[in-house]
This record gives C-alpha cells, sequence and structure tokens, in this order.
C-alpha cells in the first residue's frame, strides 16, 4: 500500500501538504447542483451506502472535482486532482451509473487541485473555476458542453483561489460561488454569481466568516443554498450551518444534533429524498465517515448499515439517472501522519 505522509504547513494553517515522491499542495471546494426530482421506489426503505464494482474506474484521486450533467450524456463529471505518485493531473472522467470513462477532450483546463465545479442549468453546461496547481491559485473559468472545455472569457471574475464552494441556485438560474483561499490573499468570504457570461460580486448584508475546504449544495425542497463547515485558520475547524436565499446569508443555530465541526466534507442534494447529505470530512480531532441529511431546518444523524470508510478530499454528486448520490475517492488514514489515496466508488440510495 503506498502511504503519503500529510500535515498543516506552519504558519497560517492555509494548506494541507501531500508528500508522495513529490510534494503536491492539496485544495478542496464542495460543488452542487438542481436536480430534477424522482420519486424513492420504496418509501419505508431506508437509504443506504452501496460499494460499486465499475469494470473501468479513475486512478486513485485526492481533491478532484465533481457535478452531474444532465443535458449532455446524464453522468457525472470527473476533474483533476492528485494521483498517489503526486501528479496534479487534468483528466476529465464521466460516470454513467455502471461504470467510469476517460474522456479525451480536444481543449482542457490545466492541472488543478479542486476547484469549483457546478452544473450550470441556465446555460446547460458544466461551470469550473479557478483551483491550484500545487504552487499557483488560478481565476479562470471553463465550461463543459459533453465534449470538450471552452475557456471563457467574462469581463469580470472573482480573484483567484481554490478550496472554494460553488453550486447552482435555482432560485435565481445563477451559479453562486463562495469563499476559498489563496496563496496571496488568504481566506475570504466574499459571494459570487455567475449568469453565464460574466461574474459579479454580491453584497449581502450578512455572510459567513472567510474559509475554504467547506461544503455547499443547493437545496431544492426550501429553494435556498446551504453551506457548512471549513477550515479558517485562526479558528481551526467549523461547525457552523448556514444558508443563502439569493440576497443574504443565515446563520442557523447549532443545535445539540448539529454535525460536529469539519472540514473537506462530501455534500449534494439528494433528490430522491429531498435531502441535502453529508458524509465523512476530517477535523482536528479526526477523520470521519458519519453521514448527515439537512430538512432545510436541522440535522439529523442517518445510521446505514453499511458505510465508506472513513475520508475526505474526494467528489461527490446527485446522479439523477439512477437517484442516487455517486461518492468517489478521497484520502483515508492509515496510522497517524500517514494517509491513502482511494479509487472506490459508492452509491448512496
Amino acid at each position: 500500500m503506498r502511504m503519503i505522509r500529510i500535515g498543516r504547513m506552519l504558519g497560517s494553517g492555509r494548506w494541507r501538504t501531500l508528500w508522495a515522491g513529490a510534494a503536491a499542495l492539496a485544495t478542496v471546494g464542495a460543488v452542487g447542483a438542481v436536480p430534477p426530482a424522482v420519486a424513492l421506489a420504496s418509501p419505508q426503505q431506508a437509504p443506504n451506502w452501496t460499494e460499486q464494482s465499475p469494470a473501468t474506474s479513475p486512478p486513485a484521486l485526492f481533491a478532484p472535482a465533481m457535478a452531474y450533467d444532465p443535458d449532455n450524456g446524464k453522468a457525472a463529471v470527473l476533474f483533476g486532482g492528485t494521483t498517489k505518485s503526486g501528479n496534479v493531473v487534468n483528466n476529465t472522467w464521466t460516470w454513467n451509473g455502471t461504470t467510469w470513462s476517460e474522456r479525451h477532450p480536444a481543449t482542457s483546463p490545466p492541472a488543478l487541485l479542486y476547484p469549483a465545479m457546478a452544473y450550470d442549468a441556465a446555460t446547460g453546461t458544466v461551470v469550473l473555476f479557478g483551483g491550484s496547481n500545487s504552487s499557483s491559485d488560478f481565476n479562470d473559468t471553463w465550461t463543459w458542453n459533453g465534449t470538450t472545455w471552452t475557456e471563457q472569457h467574462p469581463a469580470t471574475s472573482p480573484p483567484a483561489r481554490a478550496a472554494a464552494m460553488m453550486a447552482y441556485d435555482g432560485a435565481t438560474h445563477t451559479v453562486v460561488l463562495f469563499g476559498g483561499g489563496s496563496g496571496t490573499a488568504g481566506y475570504l468570504n466574499d459571494t459570487w454569481s455567475w449568469n453565464g457570461t460574466t461574474w459579479t460580486q454580491l453584497q449581502p448584508a450578512t455572510s459567513p466568516s472567510a474559509r475554504d475546504f467547506a461544503s455547499m449544495a443547493f437545496d431544492a425542497a426550501s429553494h435556498t443554498m446551504v453551506l457548512f463547515g471549513g477550515e479558517n485558520g485562526g479558528g481551526g475547524d467549523l461547525g457552523d450551518t448556514w444558508t443563502w436565499n439569493g440576497t443574504t446569508w443565515t446563520k442557523h443555530p447549532q443545535a445539540a444534533t448539529s454535525p460536529p465541526d469539519r472540514n473537506l466534507a462530501y455534500m449534494a442534494y439528494d433528490a430522491a429524498t429531498s435531502t441535502v447529505l453529508m458524509f465523512g470530512g476530517t477535523s482536528n480531532t479526526g477523520d470521519l465517515n458519519d453521514t448527515w441529511t439537512w430538512n432545510g431546518t436541522a440535522w439529523t444523524e442517518q445510521q446505514p448499515t453499511n458505510s465508506p470508510g472513513a475520508r475526505w478530499g474526494g467528489a461527490i454528486a446527485y446522479d439523477a439517472a439512477t437517484g442516487n448520490v455517486v461518492l468517489f475517492g478521497g484520502a483515508a488514514p492509515v496510522q497517524i501522519y500517514y494517509i491513502t489515496l482511494l479509487d472506490d466508488t459508492w452509491t448512496w440510495g
């Protein structure tokens, strides 16, 4: 088993550093889209995690990005990340509900660790923004049309960053980006929207504190964006819940049943149960494999009979074609200060 040592850089604590032959800087953001609603096959059957055995699969990856594309092939699109050898890649893969297929587009974004990525229902394309290549942060915008990537050239763009949170807002029909961080600007808490042509910085009356590594998804049942946790350096890991109504952010009281503090967790809207699903992540107290759902007002911890092992920094999306949430890869603990990268595929539904 190939092991990778992981730790926080001294100073701000902004980055986690991977060693795998050559060093690779790992950053993460969470993404989401608005999937069409589907009905549960059996309302009495509780959702559960199931490990899949696809004939083909991407290599073990840390910090890729993923979003479901219902218009172009009805497939989840996976991009980027770093491999066990420490190489940051720019490969594109799609998941059709049964297996993975590597795509070979004529044009691709550069090799990136966790850019922000979301399906834009207004334009029928997957949007990718920013990310890091281990040494530099980016602020370029790309779109995927099912065949190739196209770099966009908006009149206005957010500053360069990685580990930002991005999801499609079905209430305003725009892609919303929040926070993240960069080597020059540090932690950010700005809110931006993408209308298919350009970016616009929004000016909400209230905002979450500056952070990266948080998780975000659009809750189609309540028509609000949900953001949880993350990391802010000085204060460590976070466990607060915020919602975005298209105009401003609202902080929700932290109830006794709220998830513990964490960052790099997996989050997606599960249209089959009309809840936001959150799995795993990591914190100052350890790595996690708990499953939580948000119903628009409160969190509930689920008790599946089967579950992926503790992990963080992988990719997740709702697969509307199968009515399942699909989860891929990430990093898992092996022993203290050591991790291994994963190439397993799981579904929730």
